[in-house]
Order: structure tokens, then C-alpha cells, then sequence
């Protein structure tokens, strides 16, 4: 039988599994890298850290299996999306860490450029706003430093977000390619001729030489040479950046499917066909991903906490000991006591926009509990989904039929619950929660031929469990009405 090797290269770490035609984990490999924060706002990685974290997940993955590398019929990439590395041509030497999408060193910039009355004209091309989150204003400032424009406009030197730089390794220099997913997030790329965009490019000061080749998701990047773990010859056949690579591993190929995945943060995605579709309520218009005979858009929107609410619980108001341990904790109370957590500890994101916004709790009363307060942290992180979702129906003019679910907090069946409670739709969860991995998977067998069509890919997806909702309209509204209260006071 042959097999995947799925690289997902994150922001702290490096996950790679070997996946069967089943989809089955024969084996997983995980290795961490140091974060460096150079100053307040700033957060960069170092290039040479993240290869080795992906050189040893390759290696443990591939020594759990016990896979014979022979037996490998392709390489997968989902990365980290926007981090912007620059390196070398002649030697593959990075000249800089990499600037990772976190990092606001850009802020002044874009928001002189917002000022300057340039925001409408930017998102009409790429579907993005002016933002430090991208990748343009950092690949600016980075070519700004030293001698490096001068040595980009010679053609001495590469940019690429992750998964370009981790192809340029792996095939020793031979490849410089990205994406149309990966491209579409760097405020570079016209979404609608799906090439780098001259207008941005000037707008931007970036010079067309350092660009890479931009190919369709699924088929050939490139073949690894030279690297001690892997095969000569294997192909890499497919590559999404990872919130577009979780959709495609969700299975969401229709129109209206959409998909959360609920990691630090919560990142809610909406394919919407072929159309890209220009958002009124602060979302994101993105690629989702382009593979032979289709190119599909999505609708994006992020939640900045999630998961990181219940580490909140854990670490500072040291509820428990464990994360798993607030689900019973919450569940110990029938309801929240009319408590409400708004999870705005970085501000609020989609739809609301709103960076100073905070966290607030609300609705306190003697009775309160800790367990009031879990669940009521619980349930927020549904709510804030529930604006973004409402947000996306009236963007793409689609009623959500269902939400597919993952991410570690995926796994807690008291917040599936309250969510599909609240949105009124069905919650699938899958068999395995890491879809960003298996969307690589599945784009690089879909590249290399080991699937035939993503109909033959559907009859490979596995559902874990299905919610369905059960709370009465009028208890709904009840929590929305609150949650509503508590958000304009957050």
C-alpha cells in the first residue's frame, strides 16, 4: 500500500504524520521550535530551526510507522500562513529570521496606508485588508533593511511564506513555488486572475524577481533530492496553507460547507464556489484552494481566543490542572447562572473589528461558581463563532446547513453541543481532529494520483459524531440576547 507523508508546519512546532489510502495514522511525529521576540510586537522564527523541526517530525513519524520510504507516493505541505522568510538564491541562506504573521511591526505603515485612502483598492484585487497580518508590509520592511533591496532587484534573492522556503529545501534549490491559497494571503495576488498583481506590487515596493512560481494545490512542485531521510524523486503534490488545507480535509467541496477549527484561536472557513465573494461584514475573501478543473474561494473569519480561554481557566485563575478537566468542571452546573464570558483578551476579531475591546464577565451573583464561570467561558467561545457564521450568511447569502468541526477543542462535547445548540445546525465531527494534516494529505494524493476525484476522497471521510441542536428557540435567544449585551460592553 503507499502512503502519504503529510508535513504541517505550524507556529511553535512541526507535526508530520504517514497516512495510509484509508486515512488511517500509521505514524506521527511532532518536534517544537523556539519563538524570538525581538521586541514588544515583534515575533520571529528562525528558518534554519523550523527545517530542523521538520527534518526530526519527518523522521519520527516515519520511524513509527515502519514505512519503507519506498512506499511513500508523495509529500503534502500546510503551513503556517503569511510568516515571510527571505533567503539567498545561490546558497539557500536565509538573510533575516523569518517575520512570522503574528508580528505588528508593520502597524504605522498600514495605517498610513489606510490614512492615504488606499484600503478599498487593496481588497478589491487581493480580498484582504490593509493589515501587519499579511505578508507584503513585512516582506517590505525586510527588503528596507541593509543592502537587501538592492541585492532582491539584482535577482540575488527569494521570498516565499513557509511552504515555498520548505520546497526550495527539500528540492535543494531546484523549485521556488507557492500555491494559489498561500499566494492569496500575502496582499500581492489578484483573486480573480489568480496571478501576482502588478498594481499591488508597486503599491507595495516589491520587486516581481524575488516572487515564486504560483502552481495549482494538487500536482507537481518538485521532487526531493538530497535530503537524508526521504527518497530521491519523491514528489511534493500538494500544498495549501493550513486553515485552507483544514477545508479541504473537512471535505468542504460544496458551496455553502463550512468549517471551524477551534485551535488558540478559532478560524471559521466558508467555501463559496467559484465565486469570490466580497465581504461587507469584515471577513476575509481568500483562494481556498485550486486543483485540476476548479478553483474555489472562501470566506474567512477568526476568533483571536479559543482554546487559549481555557488555558486562561487553567494558568492564571487556576481552575484545574488539566485543559480536559473543564468540560466536567462545566457540566457540573445545568446552565452558566445567567454568567457571561466574553473572551476578548486580544481584542475582538470578525465581524466586530474591535482591538481594544476586552474580556468581560458578566451577570455575577453570590450563587456564582467556578463552574458557572467555565461553562460560561465555554460558551463564549461558541457565540463569537455564532457572529462569524452569521456574518458569512449574509456575506455568501447561503443559510449554514451544517458546521464540520476540529481542533483540539473539538473534542469537548459540551461545547459541540452548545454550538450547534446556538447556530441551530448539525455539528460533524471527524474521526481525526488534525484535518489540517489530512488536507495536505489529501491534496498531494489527489496531485500524485493516489485519488482519482475528491468523490472518491468523500468515501474515505470518517465521522466521529454528530450534534444535533436541542435547546428550545426561546433559550437561544435568551443567550444571544445576553451575549449581545455583554459584547457592546466588552
Amino acid at each position: 500500500m503507499q502512503h502519504i507523508l503529510a508535513i504541517d508546519q505550524g507556529t511553535t512546532g512541526t507535526t508530520v504524520l504517514v497516512l495510509d489510502a484509508h486515512l488511517s495514522v500509521i505514524g506521527r511525529g511532532y518536534c517544537e521550535f523556539a519563538q524570538i521576540y525581538p521586541q514588544p510586537g515583534q515575533v520571529e522564527h528562525e528558518p534554519h530551526a523550523i527545517m530542523n523541526s521538520v527534518f526530526k517530525a519527518i523522521a519520527g513519524a516515519l520511524q513509527q510507522s515502519g514505512v519503507a520510504t519506498k512506499d511513500l507516493a508523495a509529500i503534502g505541505i500546510t503551513n503556517q500562513r503569511e510568516t515571510v522568510v527571505l533567503w539567498d538564491r545561490k546558497t539557500g541562506e536565509p538573510v533575516h529570521n523569518a517575520i512570522v504573521w503574528q508580528d505588528r511591526r508593520t502597524s504605522e505603515v498600514c495605517e498610513r496606508m489606510i490614512a492615504a485612502g488606499q484600503q478599498e483598492a487593496v481588497r478589491a484585487v487581493t480580498g484582504l485588508p490593509i493589515d501587519p497580518y499579511f505578508s507584503a508590509t513585512k516582506l517590505a520592511w525586510l527588503l528596507d533593511q541593509g543592502d537587501l533591496r538592492q541585492r532582491a532587484e539584482r535577482g540575488e534573492l527569494a521570498f516565499g511564506t513557509i511552504d515555498s522556503y520548505l520546497v526550495w529545501q527539500l528540492t535543494n534549490g531546484k523549485r521556488h513555488v507557492t500555491d494559489a491559497s498561500n499566494a492569496s494571503r500575502t496582499l500581492l495576488f489578484d483573486i480573480h486572475t489568480m496571478a501576482w498583481s502588478d498594481q499591488m506590487l508597486e503599491q507595495f515596493r516589491i520587486p516581481r524577481g524575488v516572487l515564486p512560481e504560483i502552481a495549482p494545490s494538487a500536482g507537481e512542485f518538485g521532487k526531493v533530492d538530497s535530503v537524508s531521510s526521504l527518497p530521491d524523486g519523491l514528489p511534493i503534490s500538494g500544498i495549501a496553507g493550513d486553515q485552507q488545507a483544514a477545508l479541504f480535509g473537512q471535505a468542504c467541496f460544496a458551496a455553502g460547507d463550512a468549517k471551524c477549527t477551534y485551535g488558540t484561536g478559532a478560524f471559521l472557513l466558508m467555501n463559496t464556489g467559484s465565486a469570490a465573494v466580497p465581504s461587507t461584514h469584515g471577513l476575509v475573501t481568500t483562494v481556498a484552494w485550486q486543483i485540476p478543473g476548479e478553483q474555489a474561494y472562501a470566506l474567512e473569519g477568526s476568533a483571536f481566543i479559543a482554546g487559549a480561554a481555557v488555558q486562561w481557566l487553567r494558568d492564571e485563575m487556576q481552575f484545574f490542572d488539566s485543559a480536559a478537566e473543564v468540560e466536567a468542571l462545566a457540566n457540573s452546573v445545568p446552565n452558566s447562572g445567567g454568567v457571561v464570558v466574553v473572551p476578548a483578551f486580544a481584542g475582538l476579531g470578525a465581524p466586530h473589528w474591535r482591538p481594544n475591546a476586552r474580556g468581560t464577565i458578566t451577570g455575577l451573583t453570590r450563587g456564582t461558581t467556578r463552574a458557572h464561570i467555565a461553562r460560561a467561558t465555554l460558551e463564549g467561545i461558541a457565540l463569537q463563532n455564532v457572529d462569524i457564521l452569521r456574518a458569512m450568511e449574509q456575506d455568501s447569502k447561503r443559510s449554514l446547513g451544517a458546521l464540520k468541526v476540529d481542533g483540539g477543542a473539538a473534542a469537548n462535547n459540551l461545547l459541540m453541543q452548545f454550538q450547534s445548540d446556538v447556530l441551530g445546525v448539525t455539528i460533524t465531527r471527524p474521526k481525526l481532529l488534525e484535518t489540517t494534516a489530512v488536507g495536505a494529505a489529501l491534496l498531494a494524493g489527489l496531485g500524485c494520483g493516489l485519488w482519482s476525484s475528491k468523490n472518491a476522497i468523500q468515501k474515505t471521510m470518517r465521522e466521529d459524531r454528530v450534534f444535533q441542536p436541542k435547546m428550545d428557540h426561546e433559550a437561544v435567544q435568551g443567550h444571544l440576547a445576553r451575549w449581545n449585551a455583554a459584547v457592546r460592553n466588552a
